[in-house]
């Protein structure tokens, strides 16, 4: 028989103690505490997976063969890019987001453009007639996608044992369960031990497996920080609910890199890929505005041009209001200490609202000119001429820093038809200026961009 007990996990770490402490020694998060009802079972029980695998023996690294394997493709060349070139086999692949912003509709339309492969898609959370709805809804290729709902992790494996599938979609991981742990769907024991199971099952079968998560209010993926580390890669499906653009983002990849990027636009029928999103996110019709500056930023390896929107009026109340909307307000504060305190523009009693338009949420330091240019153009009230671009990191004492990959920022401006570019004077080493068609101007501190821009 089982034996059970009753022990208290972290929900940040899953560290696990036999009594409830206030402050988790492990991760330093405080009332982070939860308890849970574990039974143990005999050390003779079978895997879950239902596999039975040879007892490895410890052997030389010349003796393992390391061939390169062909990667799965997604027909999807942004989700291609994202996981480093397609989809590894056997690896264990997580998705998080938000809810409704569109996880379960990328995952769907992927498989559906993939009839050549046999896919099992198992959902926890819709039924069989919900995913049928959608499908007809997002496209009209015909796949032989099998579709199962199920949430106990004993009967997925039996699913996946009878079908052989190439490709396994979990929807979601906080739905299932295991008969071996006694407590509820979602929680921190529920979620470490199906994901563990999962995982034995991707590499000794070398079956490729998608699990979509959920996200708690922080952002982060929901569920224990060990979900993260059992998985090859995290990515995570970002964007606002009220725009149409949606950003992939790999936060993890042990077979790529990190720094990649895919961009999507929300439809009616589905999730369509944005190759250039540079035209996209511009407004065309902003000439003879202030508080309007472009700047040419790089998300992952791409670059593209956004449009950087500033509001500066007199403050109303007493505390002046500070706000950003897709900018890290904390950084905005210091741009605005450095305009007051370097170049003697009086910002302390206005209120000071900033906006990256297309709801694009930006980390690029480069796009620090822009949001100043901006900021002091609606100040001023002059408008910055509607082709002029630039890119420009500010330090504390009013310096102009240079950036990286200055020749694909400039080849992206020179490619959307802007006639010059601001950029740190430091950048302009190396750089053939015989071949651009834009006019560069080299910037070294802000009060030179500013002259450059307003006379």
């Amino acid at each position: 028989m089982a034996k059970e007990k009753t022990v208290y996990v972290c929900s940040n770490c899953g560290q696990e103690s036999p009594k409830w402490v206030g402050k988790c020694p492990s991760c330093g998060e405080w009332n982070t505490y939860v308890e849970e009802i574990v039974r143990k079972e005999p050390s003779n029980r079978r895997p879950v997976s239902g596999i039975e695998t040879a007892k490895a023996k410890p052997i030389t690294l010349k003796e393992i063969e390391a061939d390169d394997e062909p990667r799965i493709d997604m027909h999807d060349e942004e989700l291609n890019r994202v996981l480093g070139g397609g989809l590894v086999p056997g690896s264990l692949v997580l998705i998080g987001g938000e809810p409704g912003i569109g996880k379960s509709t990328l995952v769907l339309q992927t498989v559906l453009h993939m009839p050549e492969k046999r896919i099992l898609y198992i959902s926890g959370e819709e039924s069989a007639r919900q995913l049928k709805l959608r499908a007809d809804r997002l496209s009209n290729i015909s796949s032989d996608c099998l579709i199962v709902c199920e949430t106990s992790l004993e009967q997925i494996f039996v699913h996946i044992k009878n079908t052989n599938p190439d490709l396994v979609i979990i929807d979601s991981i906080q739905t299932i369960s295991t008969e071996s742990i006694e407590s509820s769907p979602g929680s921190i024991s529920q979620v470490r031990e199906c994901s563990a199971s999962i995982l034995r099952f991707a590499k000794e079968t070398h079956t490729p497996v998608l699990l979509i998560g959920h996200i708690n209010k922080e952002g982060s993926i929901a569920g224990p920080k060990v979900l993260e580390h059992i998985v090859d890669a995290v990515l995570q499906f970002e964007g606002d609910q009220h725009y149409m653009y949606r950003i992939l983002r790999s936060i993890k990849n042990r077979f790529g890199s990190t720094a990649e990027l895919g961009i999507y636009e929300m439809r009616q029928d589905g999730l369509r890929q944005v190759s250039n999103p540079s035209e996209l996110l511009l407004n065309q019709d902003h000439e003879g505005m202030s508080g309007v500056a472009i700047a040419s930023a790089i998300e992952g390896i791409r670059p593209f041009l956004i449009e950087t929107q500033a509001l500066v009026s007199s403050a109303v109340y007493g505390t002046p209001q500070r706000s950003a909307t897709g900018f890290d307000i904390r950084r905005m504060n210091m741009l605005l200490a450095v305009l007051e305190k370097r170049v003697g523009f009086k910002l302390a009693q206005k209120d000071v609202f900033l906006n990256i338009a297309g709801g694009l949420k930006v980390n690029d330091p480069a796009i620090d000119l822009a949001v100043i240019s901006a900021i002091l153009s609606s100040n001023m009230d002059a408008s910055v001429e509607p082709e002029v671009c630039m890119a420009g990191e500010i330090g504390l004492s009013g310096e102009i820093r240079p950036v990286n990959r200055i020749e694909q920022r400039i080849g992206e401006a020179e490619k959307l038809g802007f006639k010059r570019f601001l950029l740190p004077k430091y950048n302009l080493q190396g750089i053939d200026t015989r071949k651009l068609k834009i006019e560069l101007v080299p910037v070294r501190k802000v009060e030179e961009a500013f002259r450059a821009l307003f006379g």
